[in-house]
């Protein structure tokens, strides 16, 4: 991902061939069926005020900001009920198109520190905790949850999400020139049901056609509807920053003009490496910071109302913090 070291963009994404017998995202096979981040169990504690997610007890719209200085998080438990609280605040505020976006493999890790398909299969289990804490059980069967590969909700099936009745499904299927990096949209409107109430789409970045379905997802299932929809650990800011030449992906390159604009980042990491390292960091519905490390304690250095560029923490903010 580009800016994770330097603020330069990267070139042009390279498509690989897929080996034999494999899925882009590796690892279906080795079973998860617990939190491999924490030994602590995630009780989830349930809201009669709201369709899908807990009564946070005094979050109002209206309040001032200061009562949302959240901390950092000390572990993924504890990051894991921040989002939980920013998302229910966010549904209070009739948000309807949110973003969840965090790093799986240590919460000073970049993307990349880990192999990306253990990164992805982090994820999967991290979906299921916050689905355990956001979603009433009564809800699961109005609530859909999209991976971005038919044979990722075989593997979620039989381990992070097996025995849940929440609803898996997918953003794409093979197609007959997958081994050079191609596979085939899924049509939006003959996955989703009338009763569905809530979306949550899990890390579709690796391939480009991933992100223009979630788009379709949401100009035809959401627009206009009482539905929301989650997307967690896109990768977005590979759109935002440019990552993706809008000379070869037009398409994919114009979401940052059209769709990402409507989007609220409810709960937000980004690591910073290096001399000038830091941290920028949301929690809904309080202002974006930049923090800095010392002696294991988080410090803000910087906070502004709405989202910088990671050129703009990379070049200016972090270096004269």
């Amino acid at each position: 991902m580009p800016l994770l070291n330097s603020p330069t963009v990267s070139c042009c994404p390279l498509l690989f061939s897929k080996p034999q017998g494999l899925t882009y995202r590796g690892l279906l096979g080795i079973e998860k069926e617990q939190n491999v981040y924490s030994q602590t169990t995630i009780l989830p504690r349930f809201s009669r005020n709201l369709g899908f997610v807990i009564s946070a007890g005094g979050g109002k719209s209206g309040s001032s900001l200061e009562e949302y200085d959240v901390p950092f998080p000390s572990d993924y438990t504890e990051l894991l009920h921040q989002a939980k609280e920013a998302t229910e605040l966010a549904i209070k505020d009739d948000r309807q198109l949110m973003e969840i976006e965090f790093p799986t493999a240590g919460l000073d890790s970049v993307p990349g520190d880990g192999e990306g398909g253990i990164e992805m299969t982090g994820s999967m289990q991290l979906i299921r905790e916050f689905c355990d804490l956001v979603v009433r059980p009564e809800k699961y069967t109005r609530t859909r949850i999209f991976f971005p590969e038919a044979s990722e909700v075989t593997f979620a099936r039989k381990s992070a999400f097996g025995g849940s009745s929440l609803k898996l499904d997918y953003l794409t299927k093979p197609s007959f020139f997958e081994d050079f990096g191609f596979v085939s949209k899924v049509k939006m409107t003959d996955r989703v049901k009338a009763e569905d109430e809530l979306f949550l789409v899990g890390y579709p970045y690796f391939n480009v056609n991933e992100m223009l379905v979630v788009e379709e997802l949401y100009k035809e299932a959401v627009v206009n509807t009482s539905r929301k929809l989650i997307i967690f650990n896109g990768e977005l800011d590979r759109i935002r920053s440019g990552y993706y030449p809008a000379f070869f992906y037009p398409k994919l390159a114009a979401l940052s003009q059209t769709f990402l604009p409507k989007m609220e980042t409810v709960y937000y990491i980004h690591n910073f490496k290096g001399r000038n390292g830091g941290v920028l960091f949301r929690c809904y519905p309080g202002p974006w910071k930049v923090l800095r490390k010392l002696r294991n304690k988080y410090y803000s250095v910087h906070e502004q109302e709405d989202m910088p560029s990671l050129k703009e923490v990379a070049l200016d903010i972090l270096p004269s913090a």
